[in-house]
C-alpha cells in the first residue's frame, strides 16, 4: 500500500497511552496559555528569563539596525496568537478565539514590515491558521499582505534566486545575506500560492529552496546558519553563524529549520529531490543525536556548553518528521519517520513539559547561546512548534490542511 492511501491513524500508530498523553498535554497547554494571556497586557512573550518570568516585547518592534548590529525585532508575536488558536481548537472555548482576534489587531501592523524574512514566521503561525480554523477572510487578507512583502525579498543572480533574510534590500549587507531559518518561512509563500491561485509565490519559494540546497548544505549534510552571496554571480562567498558555536559547527536548530523547510517544499512542489534532501538532513540529525531525543544547542559545542539542550529544535524536528511521514510516497519510510517523530514528541511531553504554575511549555529551550538570550528556559517559537506537532497527531487537518503533494512524489 502506498503512503498516499494509508490512513493517518496507521501512519502514526499511536498507543492508547501516547494518545492520552498528547491530549492531556494539550489540556495543560490551554490552562497555561489562559493564565499567561491575562498577564501580558498589550505585549507579547519572547523567552523566559533566569527568574522564570516571560520577557515581553511589543508586536510593533520592527527589525532594523542598531548601529552596525542587526536587531530582529519582535518575530515571536505571531506564535502567541498561534497558541491561542490551538487552545481554542482543542478546547472549543470561545475566549481563546476572542483573545486571538484581539491580538491580531496588534500583530497586523507587522504585515507591512519590509525588512525581515521573519514576516513568514509571524503570519504563518497566526493569520494562516486563523483563516483555516475560522474561514474569516480578514485573516487571509492579512497573511496575503505579509506574503507580498516576503516575496519582494527575492534577490536574483546569474546562478539563481534567494530571499534576503535581514535588512532593507537597498543595503548590500542585508541584500547579500540569507539564513537557513528562511526555509521555515517559506510556508507563508506556499500558502499564498494556494490561496490566491498565484504561482509566483511558489516560484519564489522554490527558487530559494533550490539555491539554499546548493549553498547551505555541507558535504556531510549539516548546514550553515547563514550564507553571504556574491550579488552578481550568486556564488557563496562565505558560510557563517550568528547563533551556533562557530562558523563550521552544526547548530541543531538550523538543521531543524532545514528539515522542516524541505519537508514543506516537497509537499508544495512535488519534487522528489526535496523529500530526499529532507531525509538526508534528518539522517544527519539522528546520527548526531546518538540515541538521544533532545539535541544539544549545537552538536559541536564543547565543555560545559555541550550539556545545554535545545527542546525547541526537538519540537521543530518532531513536527517536520510527522509531516514527512504523512507525505512520503513509501509506506516503509513513512513508518520510520513517524516512529522518530512520535518518540521525540513523547519525550518532550514526559520529560520537558513545564510544571504547573511555571511559564511557558518546554524547559531547556535555547534561543541564542552566543548572546546568552533565552538559554535553559522556554521560547515562544519552541512552544508553538511543539503544539503544532501535537495537533498533527491529535487534531490532524484542523490547524493546517492535510494537503497532498501537488505532483506525485515518485
Amino acid at each position: 500500500m502506498s503512503n498516499a492511501t494509508t490512513p493517518l491513524s496507521d501512519i502514526y500508530s499511536l498507543t492508547q497511552d501516547q494518545t492520552r498523553l498528547f491530549r492531556e498535554t494539550l489540556d495543560r497547554t490551554a490552562v497555561k496559555v489562559a493564565a499567561d494571556e491575562l498577564s501580558f497586557g498589550v505585549e507579547f512573550p519572547q523567552v523566559t528569563g533566569p527568574d522564570g518570568e516571560w520577557v515581553r516585547l511589543p508586536a510593533s518592534l520592527s527589525a532594523g539596525y542598531d548601529g552596525d548590529a542587526w536587531s530582529h525585532g519582535n518575530w515571536f508575536c505571531g506564535f502567541w496568537v498561534g497558541l491561542l488558536l490551538t487552545s481554542h481548537l482543542h478546547t472549543g472555548d470561545a475566549k481563546f478565539l476572542e483573545w486571538a482576534r484581539a491580538r491580531m489587531l496588534l500583530v497586523e501592523q507587522r504585515a507591512d514590515d519590509p525588512n525581515t524574512h521573519d514576516i513568514g514566521f509571524i503570519f504563518d503561525s497566526s493569520a494562516v491558521p486563523g483563516h483555516h480554523i475560522t474561514g474569516d477572510a480578514r485573516f487571509a487578507d492579512i497573511a496575503l499582505k505579509a506574503a507580498d512583502k516576503l516575496r519582494a525579498r527575492l534577490v536574483t543572480t546569474r546562478d539563481g534566486a534567494y530571499l534576503a533574510s535581514w535588512g532593507p534590500l537597498a543595503d548590500p549587507r542585508g541584500r547579500s545575506a540569507s539564513a537557513i531559518d528562511t526555509m521555515a518561512n517559506l510556508s507563508l509563500l506556499y500558502w499564498a500560492a494556494n490561496h490566491a491561485d498565484d504561482g509566483s509565490y511558489r516560484q519564489a519559494a522554490d527558487a530559494h529552496a533550490a539555491m539554499t540546497a546548493r549553498a547551505f548544505v555541507r558535504p556531510d549534510d549539516s548546514t550553515y546558519h547563514a550564507v553571504e552571496y556574491d550579488l552578481e554571480t550568486g556564488a557563496r562567498k562565505r558560510g557563517y553563524t550568528f547563533q551556533g558555536a562557530f562558523d563550521e559547527s552544526a547548530w541543531s536548530r538550523g538543521q531543524a529549520w532545514a528539515i522542516y523547510g524541505y519537508a514543506n517544499s516537497a509537499r508544495e512542489t512535488g519534487k522528489l529531490a526535496y523529500i530526499e534532501l529532507a531525509e538526508r538532513l534528518a539522517e544527519y540529525y539522528l546520527r548526531r543525536l546518538d540515541g538521544r531525543q533532545i539535541p544539544p544547542w549545537d552538536f559541536d559545542a564543547t565543555g560545559s556548553d555541550a550539556d545545554i539542550k535545545d527542546t525547541a529544535a526537538a519540537a521543530i524536528v518532531a513536527s517536520a518528521l510527522l509531516e514527512l511521514a504523512r507525505i512520503h510516497p513509501s509506506a516503509d519510510a513513512a513508518a520510520k519517520w513517524s516512529r522518530h517523530g512520535v518518540a521525540m514528541l513523547e519525550a518532550l511531553c514526559r520529560d520537558e513539559f513545564t510544571k504547573d504554575g511555571e511559564h511557558g511549555l518546554l524547559h531547556n529551550s535555547c534561543y541564542s547561546k552566543p548572546h546568552n538570550i533565552g538559554v535553559d528556559g522556554a521560547t515562544m517559537f519552541g512552544d508553538f512548534f511543539f503544539v503544532e506537532a501535537l495537533c498533527r497527531v491529535v487534531h490532524p487537518g484542523k490547524l493546517r490542511p492535510l494537503d497532498a503533494p501537488r505532483i506525485p512524489l515518485a
